[in-house]
């Protein structure tokens, strides 16, 4: 027994050396010594011009015929006389319209592309929201130090930044050694296939391999993490993938007054009751990894002891990310019942019954694992399972050891000295997965300050910026043109 004890108290120790020696080699990962970025002089008419492009009803509609194309036709028109050096010494491909692609030649041939992007059309306003807006979703207001509307988050405040920092580049008689291009969508509300893919496929036919892509996705987030006083931005270096599977149950239908002993609706309602029963696997080496690597060397030491030694502790680390949905959802792929559709009278038995579910794709999952798992999960041959056309594989993993990472490490540091730089997993979609094809260095990075009502406000109500945070926002573009060259 004493031999036992000896063995088990030996056993401990090792164990807390090896604990405390990972522990004390979990260094911080945030560049020491980066010299603030050069001034960049951001007039005010900048912040007008936004509340313009605000004006301007930009919506997308997965059903095309319901867009209103002259709103689109108004905004290039609106940046075409407001950007004239944009327009002049920059090539302007039109891709299907209203997708936009722009070249300014570097004087290096050698060196690769890079590219800055984003999308110009907004979501709608939903109906009966627009009286919760306190200001007009379309009226471009600036009030009080922001400017609000639809857009001005999601994500034209992006398409303005650039703009913005290329004309006053140009103004100074800025020319790239590397090509410098610039995409700008006008579907990503709708998976972006007439924009962002098809530009996308536009550069694969030139044959041009980029030095990276920088989209929207992450920000500068000013609250939210247990542990941490200061800022964080977050660099997306991969997404979701996306489905939805529509679940359909047939019955005889009839009169309510002699149902059978299951409906097609209690059918589907045990099938979803199932599915939501059997959750997919957490994992932590899609993302989550990566962004505690950053993250926990500057929490403290109980905290950095355990994302130092996720070997030991990711059970742990999992049950306390499942208690918030958000963080939930860095670990495992997300299943949204989101439609259901049933009946047409309260004394008739429907024939048929539908359900429409959403999944958000968890890096190592695909499509096909996906339809497995619930094909498996409702156990039930009667439920057919039809998944709908919109449909993406999660991307591949970005490399935070690129030197295009670093880089965009130092220009974040230079401009937000506060904040710790850290890779994560983008929840939702954006167009740059239409570019991993075309090159391994995607990022995905929106320079400006949220918490976590302002992220409510995207796609919600109130959506707003600050005018400091969008003259930030062009300093950090053209702080990163310059450092790419």
């Amino acid at each position: 027994m004493k031999r036992f004890l000896r063995i088990a108290l030996l056993l401990l120790v090792l164990l807390l050396v090896v604990l405390l020696v990972n522990t004390l080699r979990f260094t911080s990962r945030q560049l020491s010594d980066v010299p603030a970025a050069p001034a960049v002089a951001v007039s005010d008419s900048a912040v007008a011009r936004l509340a313009e492009a605000i004006r301007y009803r930009t919506v997308s509609f997965t059903d095309y015929t319901l867009t209103d194309t002259t709103q689109f036709d108004k905004f290039l028109t609106f940046i075409e006389q407001n950007y004239p050096l944009v327009h002049s010494r920059m090539t302007l491909e039109k891709v299907n319209n209203y997708g936009l692609l722009y070249e300014l030649k570097g004087k290096n041939p050698a060196l690769k592309p890079m590219l800055l992007m984003g999308h110009y059309d907004v979501v709608p306003v939903i109906q009966g929201t627009q009286r919760m807006w306190k200001r007009p979703p379309f009226a471009g207001l600036v009030e009080g130090g922001y400017v609000y509307g639809r857009g001005t988050l999601d994500d034209k405040s992006t398409v303005m930044g650039v703009l913005e920092a290329t004309e006053t580049l140009l103004k100074s008689g800025f020319q790239p050694n590397r090509t410098l291009l610039l995409a700008f969508g006008q579907d990503e509300e709708t998976l972006g296939i007439r924009g962002g893919r098809a530009i996308a496929e536009r550069i694969a036919q030139r044959k041009i391999e980029l030095e990276y892509v920088m989209d929207e996705g992450g920000t500068v987030k000013t609250d939210g993490v247990s542990g941490l006083t200061r800022p964080i931005a977050l660099v997306g270096i991969g997404e979701k993938g996306y489905v939805s599977l529509q679940l359909t149950a047939v019955s005889d239908g009839g009169h309510s007054s002699m149902p059978p002993k299951q409906t097609s609706i209690g059918m589907l309602a045990e099938a979803i009751s199932n599915l939501e029963k059997a959750p997919f696997a957490s994992h932590l080496d899609a993302g989550a990894k990566q962004l505690f690597s950053y993250i926990g060397p500057e929490m403290g030491f109980g905290q950095k002891l355990i994302f130092a030694n996720t070997w030991l502790f990711a059970p742990l680390i999992e049950r306390i990310m499942s208690q918030s949905n958000s963080s939930a959802a860095i670990l495992h792929t997300t299943i949204a019942p989101t439609i259901f559709q049933a009946g047409v009278k309260d004394n008739v038995l429907p024939i048929d019954a539908s359900a429409t579910i959403n999944f958000r794709i968890l890096p190592g999952e695909t499509v096909q694992t996906v339809t497995d798992h619930v094909r498996e999960a409702i156990a039930n041959d009667r439920i057919q399972i039809r998944p709908l056309s919109n449909q993406a594989n999660p991307s591949p993993l970005s490399d935070t050891e690129s030197p295009s990472f670093t880089l965009l490490n130092r220009t974040i540091r230079s401009i937000f000295p506060d904040a710790i730089v850290s890779p994560y997993l983008v929840l939702g979609g954006t167009d740059s997965r239409h570019y991993q094809r075309l090159c391994r260095n995607v990022y995905r990075f929106a320079p400006n300050h949220m918490n976590d009502e302002d992220m409510k406000r995207m796609h919600g109500t109130n959506e707003r910026i600050s005018t400091v945070d969008y003259q930030n926002m062009i300093r950090f573009y053209v702080t990163i043109i310059r450092n790419s060259q």
